[in-house]
């Protein structure tokens, strides 16, 4: 009850019952106010490795783990990859994939080992997972697992006792018609355990054992492992050239994305990139996390490296360097030339690879053009012309120009640079100081 609330009779004593309309003196209350709706609060589940399955006592040390990943956010990926680092596992490494179901959850992975053989005592697992965007890392999370590997004559209960040593809320599952069991004296102490059985199992609970003696039947130990989130190093900075001017392009929109270098020269020199005495005309740099490099897998790379020259048959590659060459996969022998084809790969060097790759991206005619796939530096063209070599028909409209049309022709003629119209066969001479990098 509460008394009368008319503002027009602010001395009013009558009481009012709730929901009624008006006191005994007949005058009207004001409707109450709406209560406020209280929106239940949830609180983002926390991302987890959930692990099951884990036997101490498998028959030959052979483990077969269950790796459950559980609660993360709704805007990662469709696919997640997991790598395990632990001596426990044969060559020191472990990577598997998760995929989302059809219902929005994550397949579970289940991760193989043996411990036959291995030290008593615990062993760390390192995992860390990766969800990636367009090719690179987008989010990244770690934790640590700890598995027991006990000695072959420990009994049930001294294994179970190293391992809830170290696991806390610890979970006791049975699945598939197996049994879960606890036992321990009233009042021994207090458990923080959950016992879990289903499909069939049998689970028991006994808190009244008289004989003053715990044991403890598991069939299988279930823990779970907190995600820690680490920040992912933003992208290195993209390649410094952000491209050429329209004045090359033969696309629609005068675009090319790549930073195209002509060298009208009988024979093209690869090599390292030095500031100082360069000895090679085409000059490369290995492109690391923090952009191009001048120490580093650079100098893996010889002063001259690898000769390109024009003959009668079209562009050969020969190798001149220290470090080895790779042609498709394959290297070619040392100063043994090989002709280039459309598609061909060129890796720089043979014993550590990525340093720098190249492609044969088209063969116009009296060309070759050479473009970058290497991470970091995709957007290095360069373009080798025979000097003084005249198209002579293509410059007519005849139809043998290349069919990458976003690709242009680029000839040398009385020591100029000229362009040819894909679609008019016209010719007009480049302005290299504008748009290109000529030598």
């Amino acid at each position: 009850m509460k008394k009368c609330g008319n503002p027009e009779h602010p001395y009013c004593t009558q009481w009012v019952l709730p929901g009624e309309l008006a006191c005994s003196s007949g005058h009207a209350q004001p409707a109450p106010a709406p209560a406020p709706v209280e929106l239940p609060q949830h609180a983002a589940p926390r991302s987890h490795l959930h692990i099951s399955g884990f036997d101490p006592r498998a028959a030959g040390g052979r483990q077969a783990i269950k790796v459950e990943l559980r609660g993360m956010p709704s805007g990662a990926q469709a696919a997640v990859t997991m790598e395990l680092k632990s001596a426990l596992f044969e060559g020191g490494a472990s990577r598997h994939a998760y995929e989302r179901n059809l219902h929005g959850g994550w397949r579970p992975q289940f991760v193989e080992f043996n411990a036959r053989g291995k030290e008593h005592g615990q062993y760390r697992i390192e995992a860390e997972l990766h969800c990636s965007e367009a090719g690179r890392v987008a989010r990244r999370w770690v934790c640590t697992l700890i598995v027991l590997v006990p000695r072959p004559d420990a009994s049930l209960g001294e294994i179970h006792n190293a391992f809830l040593a170290t696991h806390k809320n610890v979970r006791i599952s049975a699945d598939d018609a197996s049994i879960a069991r606890i036992s321990a004296q009233a009042g021994g102490g207090s458990f923080d355990i959950g016992v879990d059985a289903r499909n069939g199992s049998i689970a028991r609970l006994d808190l009244d054992a008289r004989s003053g003696q715990v044991t403890v039947g598991y069939s299988s130990i279930a823990w779970d492992e907190d995600l820690i989130e680490i920040e992912v190093p933003a992208e290195p900075a993209h390649h410094p050239h952000p491209g050429i001017a329209g004045c090359l392009s033969n696309a629609p929109g005068g675009t090319l994305p790549r930073h195209m270098r002509i060298f009208a020269l009988r024979e093209c020199v690869l090599g390292r990139f030095e500031s100082l005495d360069p000895e090679a005309d085409v000059l490369l740099r290995h492109y690391g996390q923090e952009g191009p490099e001048e120490g580093g897998l650079t100098r893996r790379l010889s002063a001259r490296h690898a000769v390109i020259r024009h003959t009668g048959a079209g562009f050969e590659i020969e190798d001149v360097s220290r470090y080895g060459l790779l042609l498709d996969g394959a290297p070619p022998g040392k100063h043994q030339p090989v002709q280039l084809r459309l598609g061909m790969t060129i890796e720089l060097s043979a014993s550590i690879r990525g340093i720098v790759m190249l492609k044969v991206g088209a063969l116009p005619p009296g060309g070759v053009i050479l473009l970058r796939t290497d991470g970091g530096a995709h957007d290095e063209c360069f373009y080798i012309v025979e000097p003084e070599h005249h198209p002579g028909l293509l410059l007519t409209g005849h139809p043998a120009l290349p069919a990458a049309a976003s690709l242009p022709v680029v000839f040398h003629h009385n020591g100029g640079l000229w362009r040819v119209d894909a679609a008019s066969g016209q010719q007009s001479a480049i302005d290299a100081g504008h748009c290109l990098n000529v030598r």
